[in-house]
């Protein structure tokens, strides 16, 4: 098992009049992980980037760094170095002397800078190109001499924040496949901040999601998307059908949930369940069936509205007892708008939320 190289004790940001950002926030970062903070524009994730690497000074709790105390270190005491929003690539210097910046400061021999920089420049596919200005690279390869620089100087961390959002839809995806190998490759701990659930999804061992300040839920990016714990995560993390519904008995280890006259779901019981209680279930949107004849336990309702977006198609359904509901289809539909249709919505694709959005784990 990985050992842990950070590890957020009871943290907290404090500002002016008494205004916390973050409160009370405990997290731990395992050796060679990849580890995304997601969320909204806001929710306190790059303050807690920026108190990791020390451009922000904790007002309360502590911050180990492979088990040593940094919480009243400099930023230039951790090991760990930052990739920016911006990148921060020196305009005026080649790729090559980019890479080597810090090496240079630290005053390592010329023979050593050179290896290590062919040793990066290989790495992140950039040979050939040391002696090309900024001016003279594309978006994605800017993006490569920022992570080169990054991480020539062997931190135990990379700390990024936002890295690949200036970069248009495709290259992006390509970037961050790149990323993903690139981290593997090296085995380096990487601490990447984003608002864009795609990357968070793609890149990610684990997603930590953050909402004013608190964890919202900790997982894999599979645990996230298909189990989420609280309304907030179920709503921010793919798309989804947020139903209302109340538990109308309980047998043995199944709970019965009503959602509209005659429409019960079976979910497995929590200790917590009660008869009546007024709960929530989500249901992905391509976890739903839709048919043009009535099938058992099906809903009827209306297509209102048809988008095609590519690799599926989203159909906007009425429902009998106004439930609206999404459903995606792979390609094409034979459907049209205002044409009565059947959705139906089987046990074992139901999520069901009973906990409220303070829930952590």
């Amino acid at each position: 098992m990985n050992s842990v190289i950070v590890k957020l004790e009871n943290i907290s940001k404090c500002y002016d009049e008494g205004k916390y950002i973050i409160k009370d926030l405990s997290l731990e970062v395992k050796e060679g992980e990849f580890l995304t903070l997601l969320g909204p524009s806001g929710c306190g994730k790059t303050t807690i980037l920026r108190m990791i690497s020390g451009l922000e000074k904790v007002t309360e709790g502590k911050i180990f760094i492979d088990n040593k105390d940094v919480t009243n270190l400099d930023s230039t005491e951790r090991e760990v170095n930052t990739i920016f929003q911006n990148l921060a690539i020196f305009p005026h210097m080649s790729v090559y002397d980019n890479i080597s910046f810090g090496l240079k400061i630290k005053k390592i021999n010329r023979d050593e800078i050179k290896k290590r920089v062919d040793k990066i420049l290989k790495l992140v596919d950039l040979v050939g190109f040391d002696n090309r200005m900024p001016a003279q690279l594309s978006g994605g390869q800017l993006q490569r001499v920022a992570i080169a620089r990054g991480i020539i100087m062997n931190p135990k961390v990379l700390l990024l924040d936002e890295s690949l959002c200036s970069l248009d839809l495709k290259l992006k995806r390509a970037m961050q496949i790149e990323l993903k190998k690139i981290q593997k490759k090296l085995g380096i701990t990487f601490i990447y901040v984003t608002h864009d659930q795609d990357e968070a999804l793609t890149m990610s061992d684990r997603i930590v999601i953050i909402d004013k300040g608190e964890i919202q839920q900790d997982g894999t990016p599979q645990e996230i998307y298909q189990n989420p714990k609280t309304v907030f995560v179920a709503d921010f993390i793919g798309e989804s059908n947020i139903i209302n519904g109340k538990i109308v008995s309980i047998n043995d280890n199944i709970s019965v949930i009503e959602i509209i006259d005659n429409i019960k779901f079976n979910v497995p019981k929590f200790d917590i369940d009660n008869v009546n209680d007024n709960i929530k279930i989500m249901v992905r949107p391509e976890n739903i069936k839709i048919s043009k004849n009535n099938i058992k336990g099906s809903i009827q309702g209306v297509i209102k509205e048809i988008v095609y977006d590519g690799a599926v198609t989203k159909l906007f359904i009425d429902t009998v007892g106004e439930l609206n509901l999404k459903v995606n289809v792979h390609g094409l539909v034979s459907y049209q708008e205002n044409e009565n249709v059947y959705v139906k919505i089987d046990d074992d694709k139901i999520v069901s939320i009973r906990r409220n959005n303070n829930a952590k784990k």
